[in-house]
């Protein structure tokens, strides 16, 4: 029998051999993609020829089904839901290659598979089975068409899928006696508190920035199949591109494994990018030593391995969290160029850096605390970050501003422009600036992240609400003022931008060695 009903005899030869055809094309897909979870996430070279390979089953199979489809309703029994695993798949295919490659095309390419599930309801019929492994399917597929259009910024898509994922969600939970009740509330949980931020660059900014280091991207533009439904393009072709790892509450133990394998796939006149943003661990006491292990550092983890860690500390003022990323962590890594970015209420513990190997090295360093105006709105996203990536949003929102007119935007972008020129020139006519600040000049991408740290640093030395140190950004090696954030060209032109906006009055008119 076959799934669609009749007997063997009964089906014509070419039929059959379609369906064999099917099943092999979907048992080695299967096959392939599962392959690709024993793959290590780091690591540039054993991957690529993997990937080749399980698109090209893909590929086959989406277009074999299209051609084919009304045998395979007949014959095999192909159920709509099965379409979506499949298109569900290349999704993900194309999402992973975006994470190894940072190429936006490929994040496209995976939204257009998400949406285009979404709007044939291929998982709609789902809810009849009564089984509740392929309810899973479903509720994956949505946690994942979530987390890309966070990423391509598409909050209006964002804010509808949360609301039919917490309604699948419920229904599944009422349905099924099941045990992942709690692990699929918090998945909506997390999700819902991207979709809460008012700017919801504040969350995703760093992620979306670091595509800035993208080139162009190569033409993937999907054609449509006969049937309406998006076909996957051709294997992704090999560039070389700028790679980037993204670790949400890595243990110590995967984040320095992650750290180790960019260093080592570094290539020659490059520099290790590493953005941290994450709570502060502080000392727990002071000896007479202080080396780069006793200032604190950055928590990349505490959900795990933390077991009567209370009862530890009380016992001994030595005691060191685990998962603290420390400022000599790093050590290693400043055998070749690295330029660090820590967001964090402790970020001054990379102050106490030291620069063994005399390679360029460069640390952008958060402020501790912001001004108490400023705190709730702070909360679930940074000030510090969203200067790095958007600094005209970051001023506005540092000034309360809401709305502005698309002309006024206009303008005030177009003064940025000279106001990074103008920063730039400082910068490399200074005799005074550490010369790892000039090195990393030469490169577009961090030459545009440090105009911005001193833009962001001097405007918020300017503002009026920001009067404690604890509220000021710094760096490793430390910048001069004078020649940097307190320049009186850089200060005048921070006061002709807030005047542009009409808030000048929210600014100092110059800033003092008193504060």
């Amino acid at each position: 029998m076959t799934a669609g009903g009749g007997t063997d005899d009964d089906i014509p030869l070419g039929e059959r051999k379609t369906v064999t055809d099917f099943c092999y094309l979907l048992d080695k897909s299967k096959q392939l993609f599962n392959g690709l979870r024993d793959l290590p996430q780091y690591g540039q070279k054993q991957w690529q020829s993997y990937f080749g390979r399980t698109f090209d089953v893909y590929t086959k199979l989406w277009k074999f089904q299209q051609q084919h489809r009304q045998i395979l309703d007949n014959r095999y029994g192909l159920k709509r839901w099965q379409i979506g695993e499949i298109a569900s798949k290349i999704g993900q295919l194309y999402y992973h290659y975006y994470l190894r490659t940072s190429e936006t095309s490929y994040l496209n390419e995976a939204f257009s598979f998400y949406s285009a599930i979404r709007q044939r309801a291929y998982y709609s019929q789902v809810t009849k089975e009564d089984r509740p492994e392929l309810v899973v399917k479903k509720l994956r597929y949505y946690a994942r068409y979530i987390v890309v259009c966070l990423l391509l910024n598409k909050m209006d898509i964002v804010r509808d899928l949360v609301k039919e994922l917490s309604d699948e969600i419920e229904d599944y939970t009422h349905r099924f006696n099941t045990e992942d009740q709690l692990e699929w509330n918090l998945v909506l949980q997390e999700v819902a508190a991207f979709v809460e931020v008012k700017f919801s660059e504040l969350t995703i900014d760093m992620f979306r920035m670091l595509q800035a280091l993208e080139r162009e991207p190569i033409n993937l533009t999907s054609q449509l199949g006969k049937t309406g439904s998006q076909e996957p393009t051709e294997k992704p072709s090999k560039r070389e591109n700028p790679h980037k790892y993204l670790l949400y509450k890595p243990t110590f133990s995967q984040l320095y494994t992650f750290l180790s394998a960019s260093f080592k796939e570094l290539p020659g006149n490059s520099v290790l990018l590493v953005y941290l943003s994450a709570t502060g661990v502080f000392p727990t006491g002071r000896c007479d030593y202080e080396g780069p292990y006793d200032f604190g550092g950055v928590l990349t983890n505490n959900n795990r391995d933390t077991g009567n860690m209370d009862v530890i500390q009380k016992r001994s003022n030595s005691f060191k969290e685990m998962h603290c990323l420390h400022p000599g962590d790093f050590f290693p890594f400043t055998r070749k160029p690295l330029f660090l970015i820590v967001d964090s209420s402790n970020s001054i513990a990379y102050k106490n850096f030291i620069n063994l190997f005399g390679q360029p090295l460069v640390c952008l360093l958060s402020p501790t605390a912001y001004p108490k105006g400023l705190q709730d709105q702070t909360q679930r996203g940074s000030l510090f970050t969203l200067f790095l990536y958007n600094p005209l949003m970051a001023f506005l929102f540092m000034c309360r501003l809401t709305s502005m007119r698309k002309g006024l935007w206009d303008k005030c972008q177009e003064y940025l422009l000279k106001i990074y020129r103008d920063i730039a020139h400082l910068l490399t006519k200074s005799r005074t600036v550490d010369q790892a600040f000039l090195q990393f000049f030469g490169d577009d991408f961090l030459r545009l992240l440090l105009t911005r740290f001193v833009l962001c640093s001097a405007s918020m030395r300017l503002h009026k609400m920001f009067r404690e140190t604890r509220n000021y950004p710094e760096t490793y090696p430390q910048l001069q003022k004078e020649d940097s954030v307190e320049n009186p060209i850089i200060q005048n032109h921070i006061l002709e931008l807030a005047s542009i906006l009409d808030v000048r009055n929210l600014f100092l008119e110059k800033t003092t060695d008193d504060y």
